[in-house]
């Protein structure tokens, strides 16, 4: 299957069976993450690979056990902490550890791993995204024994798929691409291009199940309400700070 394909058919996989992931196949789709475009060719990226117990447990524990079957964990991380050690190899000075380079770490992280994902769906691998890296991510790096530079920023659970998942809906180029300048939509524009997701009925499900008004509401009540929002971005920048990602 051509990358195309591989894209437009993606499904989040959340069951794996118990077959491991070999290590010649994480080389594989490690290095095609590896041909991502970053920031000046610095790459200022790591991955941990985990996969042996007890440690795969705990991280998973930390995810709040979503994914329990998954063999592979893949922590991808901003890392500067490899380059100022380069800096200061070669004599230089390590002038990276705040804002800017933070964001260029995190679209270096990003674009790796998303090459990485379009290789595994390609190879038969299933994965899912988990963005509770977001909410434990001091105890995540001390797990996994990140020195400071380096911020646990995305995780995937990975392994062969033991079900076919479901191909969420997705906004369409009416919502998202722009000609020439950004388009600010009319209220009336912005419901027609929502009716992929208000209209999907796994998503009307979850409002029945929710008890909310539509579904715009369980995100804003339910799952990513303002005060948790607030309280996970303080704990985030105390962190970025303790790292030395924000000097």
């Amino acid at each position: 299957m051509d990358a195309i394909q591989v894209m437009k058919n993606h499904r989040s996989i959340r069951k794996f069976t118990n077959e491991k992931v070999s290590p010649a196949l994480l080389e594989e789709i490690v290095n095609c993450g590896l041909r991502a475009s970053n920031t000046g060719n610095m790459q200022l990226y790591s991955v941990i690979a985990t996969q042996e117990e007890p440690l795969r447990t705990e991280l998973c524990g930390l995810h709040f056990g979503q994914c329990a079957t998954a063999p592979l964990w893949l922590t991808v991380c901003t890392d500067v902490a490899r380059y100022h050690q380069y800096c200061r190899v070669n004599q230089c000075d390590d002038p990276y550890g705040n804002l800017l380079w933070f964001i260029s770490a995190l679209v270096d992280a990003s674009l790796f791993a998303q090459n990485l994902c379009v290789a595994a769906e390609a190879k038969g691998l299933g994965f899912c995204y988990l963005g509770t890296v977001n909410y434990n991510t001091e105890k995540i790096a001390e797990l996994l024994n990140c020195p400071k530079g380096v911020v646990p920023v995305i995780a995937i659970a990975m392994g062969h798929p033991a079900e076919g998942g479901r191909m969420s809906e997705r906004l369409g180029t009416d919502a998202v691409l722009h000609h020439e300048t950004y388009h600010v939509p009319s209220d009336e524009e912005l419901i027609a291009s929502h009716q992929v997701r208000d209209n999907d009925p796994f998503n009307q499900q979850m409002v029945r199940e929710n008890g909310t008004r539509n579904y715009c509401e369980i995100f804003t009540t339910k799952r990513y309400p303002r005060a948790q929002n607030e309280a996970i971005s303080a704990d985030l920048l105390a962190f970025l700070r303790k790292s030395g990602m924000m000097d």
